[in-house]
């Protein structure tokens, strides 16, 4: 059942990247031809347009994840065994619809990145700094490649992405919330409240109250004033996005009190036996997830945003060259990362303190029950921008390109924190599945003082480092051969730079597009075959390791190259409106906007190629390890251990019953039952039952031998 759950997967994710690619190219004519009348219609146009992008992917994912749940309970549930057991295995087959929405992500994200910045390097290279013509113009061949690049990566590319990240999310906390139901069942204590599956829906509750919410905060981005500046387009937004958050909070209490008992009784937390925790515990888990989402939103915009210091020190270091401005760029990436690390640590830790590892799936779930509105504001860049662009190559009145510009402005922060929003789904995610993963392996923990794993650990920090070497090696060589035809065609086809002339855009887009196929193969293969040798070749819990190597460093490189990016990308628009450096004021065309161009065109790649597929990486790492767990870790539909504990008093000794069931594999059909009973130091029953072909009464046999060693304490 998991290959059509895969193939559907795969089918949504395309189809919500499809809709938004098509929403955002009408939308881009229509938000300039709005521009004309006035800011407040441009902006209403193209926050549209971004509506429905975001709607259309979290509505698809709760489709398809709901449709495919209830069809899966369905097939499995009546089966013989335990509630826990059947409702695994339903869980694993749904894991086959993350797995296919995760995989046309990786495509999206890796090929889509090489698309847009082989044409945005360069257009920029050849257009802005040898032609010196302006961004946009229709003389430049690579325009319309960089303008449909913009769709591409931004809209279908984030679009695909955060749809991964939602059904992962989603997914990981009905996992988990499995595990929360066997660990009250094995404490004795049964809840009713939704046919017994309260912890499992509730995650698919709160995405369904985040998309009702996120459809009221649409109604409020709107502004008044036509002459409306940056701050006024960007306030409205942010009223927006808290007003959807707070919704989703105030949602999330009575979701909570309504599907989870008062009290979740014999809570496991790895290493330190079982607790009780209030079910409010759980709610504010789901608060810490919602601050994430807004404080990541802040910690970004303060590293990219136009005006901020990071910004304005690149600004400056433009004034001597090309070589300072990158170093300012990179010293910006590089400690952009103590905010959002910090910020992510104390998030996981609060959330398992809370609630555990199911605290911490919850927080991500309320994290990205927002997506619908997060995605709207992160859509409504590229339309803001290619509607500057239609502008610029229409020829329309200047008074145009000012609104566009101001809306595009907006969008470029809008953008870069959308990309760091991501990246906060991609990190909570990862920790999500990873103990998602531990749940189906069985695994206790993972040792690094063991030599296969600490060395599986170091691999999966190399692995974003290739990976990312790899992508930008892929923009490099793309935008190499980009630079050359649109040189070709500068020189071979007379009338160009007079106007006269019609540039090759076909060529262009040939280019960007056959690059984009053909790089992006080896970077996927590195992230499916990778995690599988692992797993198969040095165990579960090597493979543990890999994925915890993959998911810090991947995190870690995500934020670096993003916030990098995005500040190179504000520090040259900067020059747009005119900088003050050195007491004088420094405009286009100045030696310190050239130099300026040059570290833009290096972020490039950083914040919209190799940054957003760490996202990807991260998730489809800790995607694979969940989907061939069960069968690393030996599971089967039964229970992979049985444990009593029975305390003497009067003795103050303790008494315990450990069954455990081995599963070899489909070849051999073989069962081990191992049943040992301790009393105190001593070891008074240790045998081994083994059992050969199917063996559909194993259930009463595991309580039989349970019972027959209690009996011999």
């Amino acid at each position: 059942m998991i290959v059509p759950a895969f193939v559907v997967g795969a089918i949504f994710s395309a189809l919500a990247g499809n809709i938004g690619m098509r929403i955002a190219t009408d939308a881009n004519a229509r938000t300039t031809e709005a521009a004309r009348s006035s800011l407040p219609q441009a902006l209403k146009v193209s926050f549209g347009g971004g509506t429905v992008m975001g709607l259309g992917v979290a509505g698809l994912a709760v489709l398809g994840l709901s449709l495919f749940f209830m069809l899966f309970v369905g097939q499995f549930m009546g089966q013989e065994g335990s509630f826990y057991n059947n409702m695994t295995m339903v869980l694993e087959a749904l894991a086959g619809f993350s797995l296919g929405a995760e995989s046309i992500a990786l495509f999206a994200r890796v090929g889509g990145g090489i698309y847009t910045k082989a044409a945005d390097v360069g257009a920029d290279l050849v257009g802005k700094v040898e032609a010196g013509i302006p961004e946009d113009d229709p003389r430049n061949p690579a325009t319309i490649a960089d303008n449909v690049g913009d769709n591409v990566g931004d809209v279908a590319g984030m679009g695909a992405d955060l749809f991964g990240s939602y059904v992962a999310t989603v997914l990981a906390s009905m996992v988990l919330g499995n595990y929360i139901i066997k660990d009250m069942a094995d404490a004795g204590v049964v809840n009713s409240a939704f046919d017994g599956m309260g912890p499992i829906l509730l995650p698919v509750m709160i995405a369904g109250v985040g998309i009702i919410a996120s459809i009221i905060g649409t109604f409020l981005i709107r502004i008044k004033d036509n002459s409306a500046k940056e701050a006024q387009v960007q306030g409205a937004l942010d009223r927006g996005n808290i007003v959807s958050i707070i919704i989703t909070a105030i949602a999330g209490w009575f979701l909570i009190d309504l599907m989870l008992p008062e009290t979740i009784t014999g809570m496991k937390f790895f290493g330190e036996g079982t607790k009780d925790i209030p079910s409010r515990h759980v709610f504010y888990a789901t608060l810490v997830g919602l601050g994430v989402g807004y404080l990541i939103s802040m910690f970004t915009a303060y590293y990219t945003s136009l005006g901020k210091k990071p910004v304005l020190d690149i600004v400056q270091n433009s004034s001597t060259g090309a070589a300072t401005n990158i170093i300012a760029g990179l010293a910006t990436g590089m400690i952009s990362t103590f905010s959002s690390v910090i910020l992510f640590a104390v998030a996981i830790w609060g959330s398992y303190e809370l609630a555990g590892f199911y605290g911490v799936a919850l927080a991500a779930s309320a994290m990205m029950a927002t997506t619908a509105m997060q995605l709207a504001i992160d859509a409504f860049g590229p339309i803001a921008d290619n509607a500057g662009g239609v502008a610029e190559m229409s020829e329309l009145p200047e008074e145009v390109r000012e609104r566009t510009d101001i809306l595009d402005s907006v969008g470029n922060t809008t953008a870069a924190v959308g990309k760091g929003f991501a990246i906060a789904s991609a990190a909570l995610t990862a920790l999500a599945l990873f103990a998602a993963y531990v749940t189906f392996t069985g695994i206790d923990g993972i040792n690094i003082f063991k030599a296969d794993v600490l060395a599986a650990l170091f691999i999966g920090g190399m692995i974003p480092v290739v990976f990312s070497a790899l992508a930008m090696k892929s923009v490099g060589k793309a935008a190499m051969d980009m630079v050359m035809e649109v040189r070709r065609q500068f020189k071979e086809i007379p009338g160009i730079m007079e106007g006269t002339g019609t540039p090759e855009y076909g060529k262009c887009v040939e280019i960007s597009t056959k690059a984009a196929l053909r790089e992006m193969m080896l970077p996927g293969a590195i992230t499916i075959i990778t995690p599988i040798i692992i797993g198969f070749t040095m165990g579960p819990e090597a493979l543990g390791s890999y994925m915890a190597g993959v998911a810090v460093s991947g995190v870690l490189w995500a934020i670096f190259q993003n916030n990098a990016g995005g500040a190179w990308d504000n520090a040259k628009k900067s020059f747009e409106a005119g900088v003050e450096i050195n007491g004088e004021m420094t405009y286009k065309g100045s030696e310190a906007h050239k130099a300026a161009v040059t570290g833009d065109t290096v972020g490039d790649p950083f914040k919209d190629t190799s940054g957003p597929s760490m996202n990807i990486l991260i998730k489809l790492t800790c995607l694979v390890g969940l989907v061939i767990a069960p069968i690393l870790g030996g599971h089967s539909s039964h229970d992979t251990s049985n444990n009593e504990v029975i305390v003497a008093d009067e003795k103050r000794e303790t008494k315990e019953v450990m069954v455990t069931v081995d599963m070899n594999s489909d070849t051999t059909d073989v069962s081990v039952i191992k049943v040992v009973a301790v009393s105190g130091n001593d070891t008074v029953t240790n045998k081994e039952i083994t059992l050969e072909g199917e063996t559909p009464n194993m259930d009463s046999i595991i309580n039989d031998a349970k019972s027959s060693a209690m009996d011999s304490l």
